[in-house]
């Protein structure tokens, strides 16, 4: 599908190698910066290190115990209501904390739950001295909840919606109970993806920078990537760096070989999934107990995102805006983020045209090395995180140059793989799709090159395309681990400056900056929704 085919394993393993260069570099320097250190890097495993690794394990399988917990009785209520007014709108809502940057979620957490927040406001009222504090362990969770219970109960909600109208009918004729119901039909489903979304959520714990750094108030609750860059930024203990860098990428390993053998989550992209018909009618008592649970979810979820947007429109935008610095700021994180956006595409493209290539010349069953190479690097961020990255190339580039002018090319490069794999599962159904179905007539018609281009494959792909760069901008857009390592003075974006406005207790220009962060992001992630929709109808009426 492009102008010369002997081409297409190039492109792929040009992106791989530049993939493996980012992750392998940084790998690189961390080993020999360990073994250039000599017994001093072994020294720094000491009872600090330990208890920060505990401390990583205990929060993230508490965030992931607390939002699975809560995900599965929220979706049943939600399949148990298909006409629930206002459904398809929770949904949706339950989607954009997929798209808040951490910063701007932590805001609206503190807007609620903070001292001064809303709920502190409510005790105040009632007569009742308590003081919410949320800085630590609770703040963590809570946070880590927040962004993690809207998709597990995506995710347990596409597992019931794969239940077949059939077995509802069934029970219907049968009677069964709500308890008979959940035992014999819907805890199956649930069961047999239950292990691979708690894995993927526990993955996202253990590798939270944002939240931690900003809720974790003190030693006493820093995970391994804060800990990470405090040794860097503040201490420049390189010894400590490197033991905290790979302690965090052997964690990270070991949690995706778990992973690897609990199985995958049910499948679950941007589109509202469709409920599959129910012929029971829940009792007086079921309807109130699961209106209940939609409501406590529905608020616990929503009202964060008002108090951003409340506590942002509170806050003096007018002279926000005629700063120079934020307006740098802006244009300092769209520039990036697109840069970033367009060699994510460029990147995961370059994989997905080299893998359908290897996959068509393929004369076996099993995939050959190269062609699960392709594979293996869409998902090489996922083994060493951007954290890790960073850390990697900070110790390297100090040795030859000042690592803080490499901000530019850190963020876009970091950023880029960061978004890697969502691009690649965007763009690959569509390039298959096509190529299954243009290959063998443009070679019999002989259309190659730029027409084969411009008339078969641009139609095809622009709007896959639009939309993995949207969603590839929108998360480089909100990134804060690379930019907290490598940023300075002439080199901020808008995370950066948000987070050094919390840091000097410049809470009102702080909460500006949010709103105005997390705007960009959801107008980025809404186009993203809205061509993820049109490629569905797309499907739907090929598929019709």
């Amino acid at each position: 599908m492009i102008a010369i085919r002997s081409f297409r394993p190039w492109v792929g393993a040009c992106a791989l190698a530049f993939l493996a260069a980012l992750a392998g570099g940084a790998l690189l320097s961390l080993a020999s910066e360990a073994l250039r250190g000599g017994t001093e890097g072994f020294a720094a495993f000491d009872s600090y290190l330990w208890r920060v690794a505990r401390f990583t394990l205990m929060q993230a399988l508490l965030s992931m115990l607390l939002a699975v917990a809560f995900a599965i009785p929220l979706a049943r209520a939600l399949h148990e209501h298909p006409a629930f007014p206002g459904r398809a709108l929770i949904l949706r809502l339950f989607a954009l904390p997929l798209a808040l940057p951490a910063l701007v979620a932590v805001l609206g957490i503190t807007s609620i739950y903070g001292r001064n927040g809303l709920l502190a406001f409510a005790f105040s009222s009632l007569g009742m001295d308590t003081i919410p504090n949320i800085y630590g362990l609770p703040g963590i969770l809570l946070a880590h909840v927040f962004f993690n219970l809207p998709l597990a109960t995506r995710l347990v909600l596409a597992s019931l919606d794969s239940i077949p109208s059939d077995y509802w009918k069934l029970a219907a004729q049968l009677g069964m109970g709500g308890w008979a119901r959940f035992r014999l039909i819907e805890w199956p489903v649930i069961r047999r993806n239950l292990s691979g979304i708690a894995g993927l959520i526990f993955m996202l714990c253990i590798t939270s920078f944002t939240i931690v750094l900003t809720l974790g108030g003190g030693p006493r609750a820093t995970t391994l990537e804060v800990a990470i860059y405090q040794s860097l930024h503040f201490d420049f203990d390189i010894a400590r760096a490197v033991s905290l860098t790979l302690l965090q990428l052997g964690l990270t390993i070991a949690v995706l070989l778990l992973l690897g053998l609990t199985g995958k989550p049910a499948e679950e992209g941007f589109s509202l999934q469709t409920t599959t018909r129910r012929f029971e009618r829940p009792g007086r008592a079921a309807q109130c107990v699961n209106t209940a649970i939609i409501l406590l979810g529905l608020l616990f979820v929503g009202l964060p995102m008002g108090g951003t947007v409340v506590s942002g429109l509170g806050a003096d935008l007018a002279r926000l805006m005629s700063e120079s610095i934020v307006w740098r700021a802006i244009a300092t994180s769209i520039v990036l983020g697109a840069a970033a956006a367009l060699l994510s595409l460029a990147l995961s493209l370059s994989l997905v045209i080299a893998r359908e290539y290897q996959q068509s010349r393929r004369r076996t069953v099993s995939p050959g090395l190269f062609e699960r190479s392709l594979d293996l690097g869409a998902s090489l961020i996922m083994v060493v995180p951007p954290i890790v990255i960073g850390a990697g190339w900070f110790i390297l580039s100090r040795h030859a140059i000042n690592p803080f002018s490499l901000a530019p090319v850190m963020v876009i490069g970091v950023n880029a793989a960061m978004a890697v794999p969502f691009a690649f599962r965007i763009l690959r159904p569509a390039w298959d799709t096509a190529a299954s179905r243009h290959n063998r007539l443009c070679l019999q018609l002989g259309i190659t090159g730029w027409d084969r281009l411009r008339l078969i494959d641009w139609p095809a792909l622009r709007l896959p395309m639009g939309v993995a760069f949207a969603f590839a901008m929108a998360l480089s857009l909100g990134d804060l681990g690379t930019i907290a390592l490598f940023g300075n003075d002439s080199i901020q974006t808008l995370p950066f400056l948000l987070l050094q406005r919390m840091g000097s207790y410049r809470t009102q220009d702080a909460a500006g900056l949010a709103l105005i962060l997390g705007v960009l992001c959801l107008l980025l992630m809404f186009a993203a929704d809205r061509g993820a929709a049109s490629l569905a109808r797309q499907d739907n009426a090929r598929d019709g």
